[in-house]
């Protein structure tokens, strides 16, 4: 709980802050980082941003480093700006900085400019993040990862006019989607391997040790968030599937990490509970792996990739319509 004075006193999910001291107030900037860090999944803990961190930097001591200059540049600038200290505190302004952050770094070729444009990006999130917050206050949704996919998006469109940002070969090749045929064979490994991959993905990671170290830092805070990160994950790895994605795609978690977050959102944090919501939830988590492989076919002209854009989308339109279904209810 956060309480509006000097002393703040973060029990159970960090450390005790003491604010009026330089010191303090170094512990309590670091503390709102890590929070920031584990807000990517819902989660204000500063243990499990720490554990999201090793878990990153087990996979990528260059994706660690951008996670922490991200998240550094977008809570600075909010606090520059004087964003709402109580916001600051709880990782905010925070996760979409550290989601740049690690983007650019991923599909940009590591220069001193693009470290340069990190820095710019992740507090450009933050102004993006607050002007979207009042934006739609009139509908009472959430902004979730929408600052990060539209500023990382804007991003890689310039490489096409700044001679000097390069892409890496992460980056989608422009040109117009063509029809996927069914590659490899679907088993057990490729079903755990996905899932656990898809909980990775989250932070553009690749690794099952870190999925691993992910999961961990959500059973830390919350168990029931790690029953449904994994749960929703799996609902992608199951649809793709189905749907006849490629099993190479499949296993590295491409289809997984946009329904586990989905799943997180409606069944976890906007809706109360219950066994409704969570079927509710898992709907909405099927749909995201369908509703991934559509928006990427439909940026692939551009050369961009989708991203998180799927889980955003579908958590706006679930959410809103939840309000229409008596049998739903507004988390607290």
């Amino acid at each position: 709980m956060i309480e509006h004075s000097p002393m703040l006193t973060f029990e159970r999910s960090g450390w005790e802050v003491t604010g009026n001291t330089f010191w303090g107030a170094c512990l309590e900037f670091f503390d709102s980082l890590l929070r920031g860090i584990g807000q990517v999944m819902f989660q204000n803990n500063s243990y499990t941003g720490l554990l999201f961190l090793l878990g990153i930097a087990c996979n990528s001591w260059l994706f660690a480093a951008a996670a922490l200059v991200g998240a550094a540049s977008s809570t600075a600038a909010a606090v520059a700006l004087g964003a709402p200290r109580e916001q600051v505190r709880s990782g905010m302004f925070g996760f979409n900085g550290v989601l740049v952050a690690i983007a650019l770094l991923y599909f940009l070729t590591p220069s001193p400019l693009t470290w340069s444009c990190v820095v710019v990006a992740a507090a450009g999130s933050s102004v993006l993040m607050a002007a979207l917050m009042e934006l739609f206050k009139r509908w009472q949704l959430p902004v979730l990862t929408a600052p990060f996919v539209l500023t990382s998006l804007g991003f890689f469109l310039a490489t096409a006019r700044f001679g000097r940002l390069q892409s890496t070969q992460m980056l989608p090749t422009a040109g117009l989607p063509k029809s996927t045929l069914v590659e490899g064979v679907v088993t057990q490994t490729t079903v755990w391997e996905g899932t656990l991959n898809g909980v990775a993905q989250v932070f553009f990671q690749g690794s099952l040790l870190t999925g691993a170290l992910f999961c961990a830092g959500l059973l830390l805070s919350s168990r029931s968030s790690a029953v449904l990160a994994l749960f929703g994950a799996l609902i992608g790895v199951v649809v793709a599937w189905g749907m006849g994605a490629a099993e190479p795609a499949i296993r590295a978690g491409a289809f997984g990490f946009n329904s586990a977050l989905t799943m997180l959102a409606v069944g976890g944090v906007f809706l109360h509970t219950s066994r409704r919501s969570v079927f509710y939830a898992a709907f909405a988590a099927a749909l995201a792996a369908v509703v991934h492989a559509a928006l990427s076919a439909a940026l692939a002209p551009l050369g961009m990739p989708a991203m998180t854009s799927a889980f955003v989308v579908v958590t706006w339109i679930f959410v809103l319509a939840a309000r229409g279904f008596s049998g739903l209810r507004p988390s607290a």
